[in-house]
């Protein structure tokens, strides 16, 4: 495959995402209503979604060493499509629910080959510039996610925002179907083996180098997911912006994500992958620490806070590049389960995130300020700590 075809291909997979959890953001208050749901169902729809995909990830990832990734794709992305159309029709919040959980699983085939093939293809150094590259394109789709997904809500209703994933998913599968080739060289015929299985996570856990950019690429994540989950019930419920108005404020994110992606590849040519994370550790702390002092000094309006949400993604675009390449670098030979165990890590500290804000939401904008000041400083003692001694 050419460098362009694996970079679009990086962009879809990886762009599945947040296609998943920004699109519906918009008529997430909306949905609630219909349901007459509580505020901890709905960011269930979220939360659950994401552990089933974490979870999911612990088989798709030995399956894909043992029979290649192209087949778990085909297979992933064709169980998505089904599941995201089905949500579409739920009559009740539980199925809702249901049909959330069955994508977030299927949605771990795509995510964890994305992560994956990187490492089938280059190595890390390499890597970490490529899926940069493709966490670009996957930031220009979550772009276009928020206002698509408020104009579908506003014109059509909440139910056509559930139903663009599955036109998406689709489109990406046909892509994958039609170009896609084997990036893994060399299948494992044991990897499916128990025995076989354990050893190879026992090595990866055992892994410093592992464990640093996990947690790195976590807590990072852990920060995004509580802007997610909550943001739109502080921007919309409380400060009373319109749908539209609400998707646009997110594509500012989004932006500002983007340029963490293109800065994250400027440093690592000049800095290298240790010195990158560092300043992105800076990024995120003083990202995190802005919104929670925002918050307490009373600056309540959307612009108040957004300049310390802009800096937290600028930080979070670093992190996510280096934190998935990183931690897959060591094990070329075990890239699958290795991207599995990343990933089911980083969405487990999501939905521990999750559950805790469920437990404190208490109708004012702190729990998501405080949230993403907590990461904030957790993913810059990481990057400070723990990555600052790894060996490449």
């Amino acid at each position: 495959m050419s460098a362009n075809l694996v970079v679009l291909a990086l962009s879809l997979l990886l762009g599945i995402q947040p296609v998943t959890t920004d699109l519906y953001l918009p008529a997430l208050p909306a949905i609630t209503a219909e349901f007459g749901a509580s505020l901890a169902q709905a960011q269930l729809t979220l939360s659950a979604m994401l552990l089933a995909f974490g979870l999911s990830q612990l088989v798709w990832g030995p399956v894909s060493d043992r029979f290649g990734r192209r087949p778990v794709l085909l297979i992933g992305l064709a169980g998505y499509t089904v599941a995201a159309a089905a949500s579409a029709f739920a009559a009740s919040m539980e199925t809702l629910l249901v049909w959330r959980i069955i994508q977030g699983a299927a949605m771990g085939a795509s995510v964890m080959c994305a992560r994956a093939l990187v490492r089938d293809l280059y190595t890390p150094e390499v890597g970490a510039r490529v899926i940069s590259k493709g966490l670009t394109g996957l930031g220009v789709i979550a772009c276009l996610n928020l206002p698509i997904g408020g104009i579908l809500a506003e014109v059509f209703g909440w139910r056509v925002t559930l139903l663009a994933p599955a036109v998406f998913a689709a489109g990406t599968l046909a892509l994958v179907a039609l170009r896609f080739r084997e990036t893994l060289s060399a299948p494992n015929p044991h990897a499916l083996a128990p025995a076989t299985l354990l050893r190879t996570w026992a090595r990866i856990l055992r892994h410093p180098t592992f464990w640093a950019f996990t947690l790195l690429a976590s807590a990072s994540y852990a920060g995004l997911f509580t802007i997610l989950a909550m943001s739109s019930f502080v921007f919309i419920t409380l400060m009373g912006l319109s749908k539209l108005g609400y998707g646009l404020l997110m594509v500012s994110m989004t932006g500002s994500y983007l340029a963490g992606t293109v800065l994250c590849r400027y440093l690592l040519l000049r800095l290298g992958v240790i010195r990158t994370v560092m300043v992105g550790g800076g990024l995120t702390a003083a990202g995190g620490t802005l919104l929670g002092v925002l918050a307490l000094a009373g600056a309540h309006t959307p612009m108040g806070l957004m300049p310390a949400i802009w800096l937290f993604a600028v930080g979070h675009g670093i992190h996510q590049a280096c934190g998935q390449a990183g931690a897959v670098g060591p094990f070329p030979q075990a890239a699958g389960a290795a991207s599995a165990l990343s990933g089911f890590l980083m969405m487990l500290a999501a939905f521990g995130m999750g559950s805790g804000l469920g437990r404190v939401v208490d109708g004012t904008l702190f729990p998501m300020t405080n949230g993403v000041w907590l990461s904030g400083v957790a993913t810059a003692l990481v990057a400070w700590g723990l990555v600052r001694r790894v060996r490449l």
